[in-house]
């Protein structure tokens, strides 16, 4: 799999989507990944944050941002100011890199991983996979942490529709479920 796609590729994916100049061909923006620190997180918040930050590096190879709170919620012991998650925008190789040990390594190694829903693409065209515990990741398998979170995953890509989306998806070989008319 490549999200820098070949130049057969995107003739190919051109004519499945009813294009014809190259540059309007969808292809893959940028990856986002988010980390909800949610209960971990207490009055000082950076020490809850660090073991989270640090698989977060090793998964991606970049440092995460730690993301703050905008505005005060009661209901969820949360303040303004107060950490709330981490979040790291991949582009380019390194984008390609993630998404290649996602889709090959990671994802068949959950348990019944039968494929991603085709619900997961949005009518914007957009893909959007939320992994429940990072272990899948190789990564963190050597010096584990001690602490286990989910994760929500974002392809942002530049199609104009789901089915568009789709179609370069499955081009690049993301194991998409068939659909079960």
């Amino acid at each position: 799999m490549a999200i820098l796609q070949t130049k057969e590729q995107v003739k190919e994916l051109g004519e499945t989507v009813g294009r014809s100049n190259p540059n309007a061909v969808p292809r893959i923006e940028r990856v986002i990944i988010n980390v909800g620190t949610g209960r971990r997180v207490n009055a000082d918040g950076k020490k809850a944050i660090e073991p989270v930050e640090k698989d977060l590096m090793r998964i991606t190879g970049q440092k995460p941002v730690i993301r703050k709170a905008k505005k005060s919620v009661a209901s969820f012991k949360l303040r303004e100011g107060q950490a709330a998650g981490v979040m790291v925008t991949l582009r380019g190789r390194r984008a390609e890199d993630f998404l290649t040990r996602l889709v090959r390594i990671a994802l068949p190694r959950t348990r019944d991983f039968r494929g991603i829903k085709r619900s997961a693409v949005d009518e914007g065209g957009n893909m959007h996979i939320g992994i429940t515990e990072q272990t899948i990741f190789l990564e963190t398998v050597n010096e584990p942490t001690g602490v286990l979170f989910g994760m929500q995953v974002t392809v942002v890509t530049t199609a104009r529709n789901k089915e568009e989306g789709e179609a370069l998806f499955t081009q690049l070989g993301f194991p998409l479920q068939k659909d079960e008319a």
